[in-house]
């Protein structure tokens, strides 16, 4: 049995069709995949990089490389152009925020990724940097969340429309390969 619990599902999965619940799917599997990286630290001070170490560090790495760069590339696509192209001056900042939160997130990123495969590869590493870099990169996310949750993603809907959900819900499922039967 793992040590270290991994990011389970808590229901269904969202579907393409409906793109934002997609989007706040992701977000919930971003909030758990971050604790685990906190979970991951502390398992690291305490048993060093055995396997449940290793195994963690791996979802982490997966999902931040894999998974988050498509919802960021969703998110650049359909909701910060929307939010650009707004009269409203808050929503304008917003989408601005969003893609300089994106830039920051990757950049950190591009720091602590490598130190993940550190683990996954059993090197041996630095705990301070390891810790320091999960800090950096969890404290990026806490208000990014807030603000996408909370208004951008509220105020792109309304601006989007269900026409505008359905083309997002098509290029979201194109780029990943998924075919949307009954939605053509």
């Amino acid at each position: 049995m793992s040590v270290i619990p991994l990011p389970g599902s808590s229901g269904p999965a969202a579907s393409l069709a409906e793109p934002f619940e997609l989007l706040a799917g992701c977000h919930d599997r971003v909030r758990r995949t971050l604790d685990l990286l906190g979970r991951l630290c502390a398992h690291l001070q305490q048993h060093g990089a055995d396997a449940d170490a290793r195994s963690a560090a791996q979802d982490v790495q997966r999902y931040f490389s894999i998974a988050a760069p498509l919802h960021h590339a969703d998110e650049e696509r359909h909701i910060v152009p929307v939010l650009l192209a707004s009269d409203e001056p808050e929503l304008q900042a917003a989408g601005r925020q969003m893609l300089a939160d994106h830039r920051a997130i990757e950049s950190c990123w591009a720091e602590l990724s490598p130190l993940l495969q550190q683990i996954i590869s059993g090197h041996p590493l630095i705990q301070g940097v390891l810790d320091g870099a999960s800090h950096r990169f969890q404290a990026l996310h806490a208000p990014h969340l807030v603000l996408e949750d909370q208004l951008a993603f509220v105020a792109a809907r309304a601006l989007i429309g269900p026409t505008g959900q359905l083309d997002m819900s098509l290029d979201m499922a194109r780029r990943r390969g998924v075919r949307l039967d009954g939605m053509h």
